[in-house]
This record gives structure tokens, C-alpha cells and sequence, in this order.
């Protein structure tokens, strides 16, 4: 597994299915990463809103976010897996930079991320700058 990389599905999950079942339909999910040789590292719904435009007749979506990672290669039959799902209506998938990982991830899961060691100097710097500017005359 030399390709691993982390990345991030965001899906438009039909809102009925997703309320009849909202365990089943993420556990259905996760599965199908699991399938394609994938390991889900964080999942949540992030909202349900109207749709800008009907999708096969829905007027409303779920939103559902999976944070995940697996070899590059395998994605294609993860894609397909994807599109077969009853449930979901759309999804898109992308590939998030290494330097992004841990604080997306954190996010995800609700935490505050503090930055890798040694990033004490920029934390200062920050605090720094909240405070108002005096120009000497």
C-alpha cells in the first residue's frame, strides 16, 4: 500500500432514505470503501437543504461527508460502487493534501487542531496581531 492517500467524498443522499435509515445508509457506505480496500477515518452528516435543482426528481438532500483512506488505483470500482447505491443521488470525491489531513480530520470530528510541534511562534504571531496597530508619529 505505497499509494495510500487520504481523501474526501462529499455525497447527496436521497433525504427519505436517509431518514428512514440514517445508520443503515452510512454503514452502507463504509462498507463500500471497506470493499474497495479503503479504511473511513471520519463520517457525519453535514446538512439536508433544498436542492438548487431537481436531480432525478428529488427536491431535497442530505449532505454526507466520509473522510477515508486507500489506494489511488482502487478508486474507479469505488466510484462505480458509488453510483450504484440506492441512496445516493450525487457524490464527488477528492484527494486532500497531506499538509491538510490532521486539520480537516480534526474539524471533522469537532476537536480544535493545535498545529503540528513548534508552532508555538506562529500561535504567538497570531496573538500578536489581534491587537490594534499605533503608528509613533
Amino acid at each position: 500500500m505505497a499509494n495510500v492517500k487520504t481523501y474526501e467524498t462529499l455525497f447527496i443522499l436521497d433525504s427519505n432514505h436517509y431518514a428512514r435509515d440514517p445508520g443503515g445508509v452510512s454503514k452502507q457506505l463504509e462498507e463500500l470503501i471497506a470493499e474497495a480496500g479503503g479504511e473511513v477515518l471520519v463520517s457525519r452528516m453535514w446538512m439536508e437543504q433544498k436542492l438548487a435543482y431537481p436531480i432525478d426528481k428529488h427536491q431535497k438532500g442530505t449532505y454526507y461527508l466520509i473522510y477515508f483512506s486507500m489506494d489511488g488505483p482502487n478508486l474507479p470500482k469505488l466510484a462505480r460502487s458509488f453510483q450504484l447505491c440506492e441512496p445516493v443521488i450525487r457524490e464527488l470525491t477528492i484527494r486532500l493534501d497531506p499538509r491538510l489531513v490532521e486539520p480537516i480530520l480534526a474539524n471533522a470530528r469537532g476537536e480544535h487542531f493545535n498545529g503540528p510541534a513548534g508552532g508555538e511562534a506562529e500561535d504567538g504571531a497570531a496573538e500578536a496581531s489581534d491587537e490594534p496597530a499605533v503608528a509613533d508619529a
